[in-house]
């Protein structure tokens, strides 16, 4: 022969080793074919991913919703503050209006007594 000897053991290596490659070849052949467990697999890894962004909109809305709540709880002190101005000064200006409601008869009855006067005045003048 002219290049060099193998030996039956390396041959029984190389044709183990061949045996092998052959079967992780089967494997991953067989692997693609099964479109039932690489749809699963598929849907399985959708599904995580729906999972993880609905938990991260879940957070976001809580986050928004406490922003929210803490908008709201101070627009309605505002609003209590600016209510509760508005009605001390709304009592005043009732208050007010019902001296100048007990006093407009003896307005009226002064004004009628200055006119009789001035009435009379003027006929005893003729």
């Amino acid at each position: 022969m002219t290049g060099p000897e193998i030996s039956q053991e390396e041959i029984q290596q190389e044709i183990e080793r061949t045996r092998e490659r052959l079967g992780e070849t089967v494997e991953e052949l067989a692997a693609k074919a099964d479109v039932k467990a690489r749809t699963q697999a598929k849907a399985a890894d959708v599904k995580a991913q729906a999972q993880a962004k609905a938990a991260d909109v879940k957070a976001q809305a809580q986050a928004k919703a406490a922003d929210v709540k803490t908008k709201a709880q101070a627009k309605a002190t505002d609003v209590k503050a600016q209510t509760q101005a508005k009605a001390t000064e709304l009592s005043g200006q009732v208050r007010r209006s019902q001296v100048v409601q007990r006093r407009w008869p003896l307005a009226v009855a002064a004004g009628v007594l200055v006119a009789a006067s001035v009435a009379v005045w003027r006929w005893r003048k003729k």
